[in-house]
């Protein structure tokens, strides 16, 4: 018998047909928790799969993006850290950070100090998140306060009906509701119509969404240009692609 003090070193055993993987964890809570997010929406997107999602599209830190659905501001605060090049676990441990045997507190903070060294947190950005749902707007604000890019963030209460930018070449990416329960499935029609008809009026503006409702493209008014297959979780979804125009090279 041996006592269970000091650190943790847990295997993980996958079996997939004839194959049997063991690895070491060494990570302990999942990665996709950044340690940013205490407060979430009904139906919120993993932070990974968020990221995931904005690297799929051509953003990059000089165009305008919006989440009309922001929620917790998942979309919005993964790409705020991307701009500011704030490494994803800088604001969490790892398990292995115990495990002094192999991996020195020295190598730790050496490598902390460094990610920290490389934000930029005064990268000049334009990227806004509304929400219907004024609690889940303040539930944004503290996770984007805890993770470090609140003053790179515009959060407003807001219906996507009045989404509109005077500018051209933004970015829509955003996770719409799914209508899971039978009760919000009525309203999903008029939802998706409503960010079809104001995605139409913003001028050589792309759109990116995830969803699982099967009518998306039907309300939205016109079909994507390409649409991939993407789990989010255990439930099966689509993220579409509406492609804008790529903004006029800039002259020197």
């Amino acid at each position: 018998w041996f006592e269970e003090t000091g650190a943790e070193y847990p295997l993980r055993v996958s079996i997939n047909k004839d194959i049997v993987t063991v690895g070491l964890d060494t990570t302990g809570v999942s990665l996709h928790k950044r340690g940013y997010r205490t407060m979430t929406a009904k139906a919120p997107i993993t932070e990974t799969l968020a990221a995931a999602l904005i690297m799929l599209t051509p953003w990059k830190k000089d165009r305008i993006l919006i989440d009309p659905f922001c929620g917790s501001g998942t979309f919005v605060i993964e790409a705020a850290m991307m701009a500011a090049n704030i490494a994803p676990g800088l604001k969490r441990g790892f398990l292995s950070c115990k495990w002094s045997n192999l991996i020195s507190k020295e190598v730790w903070d050496n490598t902390y100090e460094e990610a920290r060294e490389m934000v930029d947190i005064d990268t000049d950005v334009d990227i806004q998140g509304y929400d219907i749902d004024k609690n889940i707007v303040e539930a944004a604000r503290s996770n984007a306060t805890r993770a470090g890019v609140i003053d790179m963030l515009h959060l407003q209460c807001r219906d996507v009906a009045s989404l509109s930018h005077p500018k051209k070449y933004g970015f829509i990416i955003t996770n719409p509701p799914y209508g899971e329960r039978l009760e919000e499935k009525e309203n999903l029609p008029a939802i998706y119509k409503a960010l079809g008809e104001r995605y139409a009026n913003l001028d050589s503006w792309s759109l990116y969404l995830i969803t699982s409702y099967d009518d998306a493209c039907k309300y939205i008014g016109r079909e994507p240009d390409k649409n991939r297959k993407i789990y989010n979780g255990m439930l099966q979804t689509r993220f579409y692609q509406y492609m804008g125009p790529r903004p006029p090279k800039k002259t020197k």
